[in-house]
């Protein structure tokens, strides 16, 4: 194993651990409840915006979850990325991501790559499909959550007992 692949596998360790945003705000816009049908990771996520129509900024990404190393790894290095940027940006970078995902460990652009920042770690998922749902759960959740929010819809679908 590469010295980068041991770091990377450090840094996905180290976000399962000490997961950042890992507990639920109260006050939200948006929420979204997601499973990971597969494997049964799953993870219900919260947003709030800030700013006016047109010039949203996702303000706040909170989550709380359960399942493996690389689905909780992979929505906390979501969250570091996200919060605090433009809907645009978290747009782009959501697409980013999934391009990452999908590249089956064949790499990406270096500025796609750059843009990631921690998230980049987790490129040899993308080699696994059957991991890339897992990584991708964050993401999914984000965007239902983002989605929701900019519609108004802060209503959560039911959410299982013990999440």
């Amino acid at each position: 194993m590469s010295s980068l692949d041991t770091m990377y596998q450090e840094l996905i360790m180290d976000h399962a651990r000490h997961p950042h945003g890992k507990n639920l705000a109260r006050a939200f816009d948006g929420e979204s409840f997601q499973v990971n049908p597969t494997c049964g990771d799953r993870i219900q996520l919260r947003v709030r915006l800030d700013g006016v129509p047109g010039e949203l900024v996702l303000a706040e990404v909170t989550w709380d979850g359960q399942g493996c190393s690389i689905s909780q790894a992979a929505a906390s290095m979501m969250k570091d990325l996200v919060e605090g940027r433009p809907l645009e940006e978290v747009a782009a970078l959501m697409d980013n991501f999934n391009q990452l995902m999908h590249s089956r460990g064949k790499g990406i652009d270096e500025a796609v790559a750059d843009s990631l920042e921690d998230a980049i770690s987790l490129e040899g998922v993308s080699r696994y499909p059957m991991r890339v749902k897992c990584a991708l759960l964050g993401w999914m959740a984000l965007k239902d959550a983002a989605a929701k929010a900019t519609a108004g819809d802060s209503s959560p679908a039911h959410i299982p007992e013990g999440i």
